[in-house]
C-alpha cells in the first residue's frame, strides 16, 4: 500500500514538474495593437482570467497593451462592421493545465481609447478586475466579470450603461443626474444603493451582482 501511495506522489510531483517545464518552454512576450479610430466605431474584448485596465489615449488612437505566448494568445481584428474585437484563444494541451497561473503582469490588458469618439465599448473577463477612467461614449458601454470587480471614475453614456459582477463589487460613477437614468438593479448576497427599479429616465442603467455590493453615485454637471 505505501509503495502505491508513493508511485501516487511520485505522479503527481512529475506532473508539476513537467507543467514548469511546459510554461518555461512558452515565455510571454509583449505586444501592442493599434487602431486608427476612424476606422473602429465599437469596440468589444472578451477574455478569461485577465485583468482589464482602461485609460484615456493621448494620442487619440486605439491602443491594446497584451501579453501571450504560444499556450495563450489572443485573436484581434477590427470587422467590415468597424467593430475591433478582442479575443481569448486556448492552445493548450491537458498538462498545460496543471501548475499556477501565469505571472500577474502577464495576465493584464491595457486599452487605450479616445474620449467620447468610441460608439459603444463591451468589456468582459472572468476571475479579474475591470477598472475605467473617467470616460465617455456615443452609445453603450457594457461591462462584467465573473470573479472580480469592477470600478470606474465616471462613465458617460449615450443610451445605455451595463454592469455585472458575480463574486466582485461594483463602484463608481455615472456622468448625468439620477433621473437621467431608467434603473434595472438586481443584487443578490449583497448591498445595493440603487433601487431595484426606477422608470422615467431617457437613458438605461442595467446593474446585476451576484455576492457582492454596490455603490453607484450620479455627477450632474454644474450649470
Amino acid at each position: 500500500m505505501k509503495k502505491i501511495i508513493l508511485l501516487i506522489w511520485c505522479l503527481v510531483l512529475g506532473s508539476f514538474i513537467l507543467a514548469g517545464c511546459s510554461n518555461n518552454d512558452h515565455p510571454f512576450v509583449q505586444k501592442e495593437y493599434t487602431a486608427n479610430v476612424s476606422q473602429v466605431k465599437e469596440i468589444s474584448i472578451e477574455v478569461r482570467d485577465r485583468q482589464i485596465e482602461v485609460s484615456v489615449s493621448e494620442d487619440g488612437e486605439i491602443h491594446i497593451v497584451y501579453f501571450e505566448n504560444s499556450k495563450e494568445p489572443y485573436d484581434i481584428i477590427v470587422s467590415n462592421e468597424n467593430v475591433l474585437t478582442m479575443a481569448s484563444v486556448s492552445n493548450k494541451d491537458w498538462i498545460d493545465y496543471i501548475g499556477g497561473k501565469p505571472a500577474a503582469e502577464n495576465r493584464k490588458i491595457l486599452l487605450q481609447i479616445p474620449d467620447a469618439l468610441l460608439e459603444n465599448l463591451m468589456l468582459s473577463t472572468t476571475n479579474e478586475d475591470i477598472s475605467l477612467p473617467e470616460v465617455a461614449v456615443t452609445g453603450s458601454i457594457n461591462i462584467s466579470s465573473n470573479g472580480g470587480s469592477i470600478t470606474f471614475e465616471s462613465l458617460d453614456v449615450g443610451e445605455d450603461l451595463f454592469l455585472s459582477v458575480k463574486n466582485g463589487d461594483i463602484s463608481g460613477a455615472i456622468a448625468g443626474s439620477y433621473d437621467d437614468f431608467t434603473i434595472r438593479s438586481e443584487t443578490k448576497k449583497g448591498e445595493s444603493n440603487l433601487p431595484d427599479n426606477k422608470d422615467g429616465g431617457e437613458k438605461m442603467l442595467h446593474v446585476s451582482s451576484n455576492n457582492g455590493d454596490v455603490k453607484i453615485e450620479f455627477k450632474k454637471e454644474a450649470s
